[in-house]
């Protein structure tokens, strides 16, 4: 709620008040509804259109009277040539239809899911209209805000109200200390930042190099412990074929040692018992004497039959002339 007071000021600097504070315009009282009747206006600068807002910072703003930049505008030609050839590059290398063939054309081929009926010839027609003539636009009353409110009047002696160079300078004055504190701060820090990771890549360095110092020990030591292993089974590979090769002699010596006596007395004891035969012997008594044998059965058979056949002939001989005697 606005206060509005008359007042006056003493010989020592002392300020009294010759009314009591009053509203400009009645108001409700906080946290109560507003009615309809009573219009709300706000003090806000936030809702002042008058009020630019944003970052006023990055706008160049040039004066009416100051002459223009020939570097700068220079600068502006040179940004827009090179947009322009940049364009121009990338409509080049798009990709486009190559050309037709010698004694070709290329036509428009209708390829949508409906056909439709294409023809070059635009079918148009002319109508006319009479219209009536413009009117001039009246002038455009000036706008007069409708007064609201009571008119009261106050008096304001010098130096009262808000001395904005006075007031601003410390204001500016921790702005500025703060931001060059915050700026000393940031450089300290992207400094020390510099310095860490100086380090940082310093001591990676140093790691990398003894990782590669350590794997390479580690495969000298690979290599050499392989190396000593292979030597190793090379030489038990070597006594053990020296040991075989000495119990084979030693074997072959007491086979030798044990056999000299041993194959005169076997040979004697297989011969004794028929298993070394003289082989005309032994085919006459396995081919021969079975044939001879045969051949006799088989003659001794013959003479048999013929023998009983001649016996058989003989009685019935016999017997046929027994009656007649």
């Amino acid at each position: 709620m606005a206060y509005v007071s008359h007042g006056q000021r003493d010989p020592n600097e002392s300020y009294t008040f010759s009314s009591r504070p009053r509203p400009v315009e009645n108001r409700t009282k906080y946290r109560e509804p507003a009615s309809e009747e009573t219009p709300s206006s706000y003090g806000n600068i936030m809702y002042d259109r008058r009020v630019v807002r944003g970052n006023t910072y990055a706008q160049h703003i040039i004066p009416t009277m100051a002459q223009p930049d020939h570097v700068e505008i220079q600068r502006q030609m040179e940004i827009r040539k090179r947009a322009i050839a940049r364009k121009l590059a990338r409509e080049q290398f798009k990709p486009r239809t190559p050309d037709a063939l010698q004694g070709r054309k290329h036509i428009d081929v209708q390829t949508e899911l409906f056909l439709e009926e294409l023809s070059d010839i635009i079918v148009t027609t002319d109508i006319e209209c009479q219209t009536d003539a413009f009117l001039d636009k009246p002038a455009t009353p000036l706008f007069i805000p409708a007064k609201s409110g009571k008119d009261v009047e106050t008096q304001i002696e010098e130096g009262e109200l808000f001395d904005f160079d006075r007031e601003v300078q410390p204001v500016l004055e921790v702005l500025l200390g703060k931001t060059i504190e915050q700026s000393l701060e940031e450089v300290m820090e992207e400094e020390e930042l510099a310095c860490l990771r100086a380090q940082q890549r310093a001591f990676e360095e140093l790691r990398n190099n003894e990782l590669a110092e350590v794997l390479r020990l580690r495969e000298q030591e690979r290599r050499r412990s392989e190396e000593k292993e292979r030597r190793v089974a090379q030489q038990k590979e070597v006594l053990k074929k020296e040991r075989e090769t000495a119990e084979k002699i030693a074997a072959r010596a007491y086979t030798q040692q044990y056999l000299a006596d041993l194959l005169p007395a076997v040979f004697a004891s297989l011969r004794s018992h028929g298993y070394f035969y003289d082989p005309v012997e032994k085919d006459i008594e396995a081919n021969f004497f079975p044939w001879l044998m045969a051949e006799v059965s088989s003659s001794l058979k013959k003479r048999y039959t013929a023998r009983e056949l001649l016996d058989t002939i003989i009685r019935e001989v016999t017997q046929k002339r027994q009656p007649l005697t």
